[in-house]
């Protein structure tokens, strides 16, 4: 059995398949309920809006987007903060422009690492597994 202690309320629960307690997932799922059909009365409401309407998170209502447990095909306004710089998207974790620079420095890093490696070959400076078993 794995015991853990509740992200929420800090009380030691047996951790299955949910990261809270019991009482706190009753407690969501109320939140996500009443933040749902809130939703469903306003489609033209930001998540702003929305997260000072029902009194829950934008980290919560981010959350439940991610799951798929909120649709943002009917909601037009409704869009989410990236988790980098904070503007707010629609699909996805990142921006465009996030993920084109974070592209981008895992190409230089590779690119970077590739070249020490070429450099050793071009001068002879390998070593291979031959060269170890002829030196005993």
């Amino acid at each position: 059995m794995n015991l853990d202690n509740c992200p929420r309320c800090g009380k030691l629960f047996a951790r299955t398949f949910r990261d809270v307690c019991h009482n706190c997932y009753v407690e969501l799922e109320k939140d996500y309920q009443r933040t749902a059909d809130y939703l469903r009365e306003n489609k033209g409401i930001t998540i702003h809006e929305l997260s000072e309407a029902v009194g829950v998170s934008v980290k919560q209502i981010t959350r439940w987007i991610r799951e798929g447990r909120i649709s943002l095909y009917n909601a037009p306004n409704m869009s989410y903060p990236c988790e980098v710089c904070g503007i707010l998207i629609r699909e996805g974790t990142m921006c465009d422009s996030c993920r084109t620079r974070l592209t981008k420095e895992v190409k230089r890093v590779q690119e970077s690492s590739r070249q020490p490696a070429q450099e050793r070959i071009a001068r002879n400076e390998t070593y291979r597994i031959s060269d170890r078993l002829r030196n005993r």
